[in-house]
């Protein structure tokens, strides 16, 4: 995953009750710490974003758990967009250990923007693309 470069970062706090009984990191809160990743990454990244209005949604997810995670290690998101449709975009994300920077999980989504008013796609405004592909420093359209 060293091809791909991830410019936005959130450090994350591990909670008591995120770890299982076998001390590890429940795999089920990965992908809390995706959401907050994605979530963020749009927050930050796009402009004008109306949470009551429109929404990114899941369509597909892809999760490859590498390595385990235990409730005193030091860990980080990191997302990025590789490529953005009419409609949807692509993430790849990964949860890192901020010390060591070894990869634990990596997860690949495709994300539909979504009308919260109409209940239906919509597609991605040009104020986002453009923010999303000036934020990565390259042209991620899908020609």
């Amino acid at each position: 995953m060293s091809e791909i470069l991830f410019k936005h970062i959130i450090p994350l706090q591990l909670r008591a009750n995120d770890v299982d009984r076998f001390g590890h990191l429940n795999n089920a809160v990965y992908f809390t710490f995706y959401d907050l990743g994605k979530t963020t990454y749009i927050e930050n990244v796009c402009p004008d974003v109306d949470w009551e209005k429109e929404a990114i949604v899941v369509v597909d997810i892809h999760v490859n758990f590498k390595s385990q995670i235990f409730g005193t290690d030091r860990v980080a998101v990191q997302t990025t967009v590789t490529s953005i449709g009419t409609k949807s975009f692509e993430l790849v994300q990964r949860v890192v250990d901020s010390d060591s920077g070894e990869e634990k999980c990596v997860c690949r989504s495709v994300m539909v923007t979504y009308d919260l008013i109409q209940h239906k796609s919509k597609p991605i405004s040009d104020d986002w693309v453009n923010a999303i592909c000036l934020f990565e420093g390259k042209d991620l359209r899908k020609k």
